[in-house]
């Protein structure tokens, strides 16, 4: 059994006094061993946090006590440790930063739940599927038939539905990313320019994946915690899509080159980053300014 749990959560709504619960929030925390990172904003919440089950319980109820949280989505997942080693608590002028202050998160796309994304791909009804998160989180898992734009980060989204997705105006467009985050403030801004029949899958592809393991997904999902990839699917052509950087073998692991000057992201299978000493090259391999190999 699984003395862990792992919760991401978030929450679009007028907060009036976020400096105030940042502290607040930070202490109560610590002193419950809940570990994760958290935003706050006057535009609402936006975390993800690991703990034990009875801590994670006494967390939620602590958290949706607040009356603007108190209806929260919480999106669990189970874990055998802390996915992460610290707590993080931080005031952002966004809860996630796509530089879309202006956008009206009521203009958000339609909300589309898993059944009606599994229907749309069963029944072959025509539409396109774009994925609002950054391309090496794509590289490892995506959507059946998904557009995965190549962006370094979520503030390049302006510029992938400006010169991108234009032609796909007058289509029906479904958004998603890893939990509805991004996809709020992504299909808003698709709508504000025109685009026609726009969709925001409905709790992300954790809610999906839960659901509907083995069918339109595929690979792995990424997550910005230490457990790094979920797995969720069985079937061998499901299970893996990327490369390895080194050796072709299908993977859905990815590693930040140990060396400090490079810290890129490259898809990498297990025996191969060993050997490579978690770095891409072998010039970064023999740099004298590397981080600390975690072996795991």
């Amino acid at each position: 059994m699984s003395n862990y749990k792992v919760l991401l959560f978030y929450k679009y709504v007028q907060v009036k006094s976020p400096v105030l619960i940042v502290n607040e929030h930070l202490d109560w925390c610590v002193q419950n061993d809940i570990k994760g990172r958290v935003f706050f904003a006057s535009e609402g919440v936006n975390g993800t946090v690991s703990g034990l089950v009875n801590n994670i319980e006494k967390y939620k109820s602590h958290l949706t006590s607040y009356p603007e949280f108190k209806d929260l989505w919480f999106k669990e997942d189970k874990a055998d440790e802390h996915a992460f080693g610290k707590m993080h608590v931080r005031l952002k002028n966004e809860i996630v930063h796509g530089d879309l202050e202006n956008v009206s998160i009521e203009h958000g796309g339609k909300r589309l739940s898993p059944e009606e994304l599994l229907r749309l791909y069963k029944e072959g009804k025509e539409f396109v599927i774009v994925d609002s998160r950054n391309w090496y989180e794509s590289k490892i898992g995506r959507f059946k038939n998904a557009i995965t734009p190549q962006m370094k980060n979520f503030r390049e989204w302006k510029k992938v539905v400006d010169e991108e997705l234009t032609e796909y105006k007058n289509k029906t467009i479904v958004t998603y990313c890893t939990g509805g985050i991004r996809c709020e403030k992504a299909s808003a801004y698709m709508v504000e320019k025109g685009f026609k029949d726009v969709y925001q899958l409905d709790g992300g592809i954790v809610n999906f994946i839960k659901q509907f393991p083995d069918t339109y997904w595929e690979g792995g999902m990424f997550v910005f915690d230490e457990r790094r990839v979920v797995n969720p699917n069985s079937k061998d052509g499901l299970k893996h899509i990327a490369q390895c950087h080194f050796c072709g073998k299908l993977t859905s692991y990815y590693i930040n080159c140990h060396s400090v000057d490079c810290d890129k992201i490259i898809v990498s299978c297990h025996e191969c980053k060993v050997r490579n000493e978690y770095c891409c090259s072998d010039e970064c391999r023999v740099s004298l300014n590397k981080r600390k190999v975690f072996h795991g």
